[in-house]
């Protein structure tokens, strides 16, 4: 892929949960895994412009020229019915952003920013267009105090983050299981790449938080308090982590029929850990 231009699934100008701060968060289109539980499962393909979309449209937002679908966003209405007729686990309403229109989206919001934060589907799919980003953000002199943050689901090599460590002030990344037959059943990945991310970002400083997301009946983080703790105590026994609790609703397929954590859940897991030794863990604030 080009390093000057992402497929960009959604900018959003303001977050205060990806990140330290208020946070400008690119979400990038694309994903290496197929989460069972994905509430965005959209994002996990490219466009194949196979045109199926393109008929069912009730407002005329998608035509279809040389074999490619092109998306007139001044007639969407964003009633996602190409997203519910594609069978790919994709979406026709995608941005084609260089890195200029990039920093000229930041530099809209900056009075109000404390940093960039790269999302996904798996922003790191996408990784030279995130290292020469972040680069731009740190030679420029308006903008060189903005934070550059990478929220990942691990699963990139060490040489994949060694290119991006320099201009990487952190990442968030997601556990999602500890046991690798668990977590493959959940993403269609095994873990020990995600374990190696976690190891190697505590060990060069670049590790901003761990999330586990919390399925009952699902995963098996909250069976593996003890072991969880150890395997992060080791690496800094102030490690960040942070609990997220599943909610069905927005998902698609099996997983609208799984349970949601409860209040309860979270909170007996989070003893559980700190029972092991981690004190710094941050629980949700809103229950669904």
């Amino acid at each position: 892929m080009n390093k000057s231009w992402a497929i960009v699934n959604k900018l959003l100008p303001f977050s205060c949960v990806d990140g330290p701060g208020n946070r400008l968060v690119i979400f990038l289109q694309g994903c290496n895994f197929k989460c069972l539980n994905c509430h965005n499962p959209y994002t996990i393909s490219r466009c194949k412009d196979c045109g199926d979309c393109v008929t069912t449209c009730p407002h005329q937002a998608l035509t279809f020229i040389n074999n490619k679908v092109i998306w007139q966003s001044s007639n969407c209405q964003q009633c996602d019915t190409c997203i519910n007729t594609c069978n790919y686990q994709s979406t026709p309403m995608t941005y084609n952003y260089n890195i200029e229109d990039i920093l000229l989206e930041i530099r809209k919001y900056l009075p109000f920013l404390n940093g960039i934060t790269i999302s996904g589907g798996e922003a790191t799919l996408q990784l030279p267009f995130i290292e020469k980003l972040f680069q731009a953000i740190k030679q420029a002199e308006d903008l060189k105090h903005l934070t550059c943050f990478i929220d990942s689901n691990g699963y990139l090599a060490k040489t994949g983050w060694q290119k991006v460590e320099r201009v990487m002030d952190g990442a968030m990344i997601d556990l999602k299981a500890w046991d690798t037959q668990v977590h493959k059943k959940l993403t269609g990945r095994d873990n020990d790449r995600v374990k190696q991310t976690i190891e190697y970002l505590a060990q060069i400083g670049k590790l901003h938080e761990v999330r586990f997301l919390v399925i009952p009946e699902h995963t098996d983080l909250q069976n593996s308090a003890k072991q969880l703790a150890d395997f992060l105590i080791i690496l800094n026994p102030q490690i960040k982590v942070r609990i997220n609790a599943f909610h069905n609703h927005g998902v698609h397929g099996i997983a609208k029929t799984w349970p949601a954590a409860t209040q309860q859940q979270i909170e007996s897991f989070a003893a559980e850990l700190k029972h092991y030794g981690l004190q710094n863990i941050t629980l949700p604030s809103i229950y669904l």
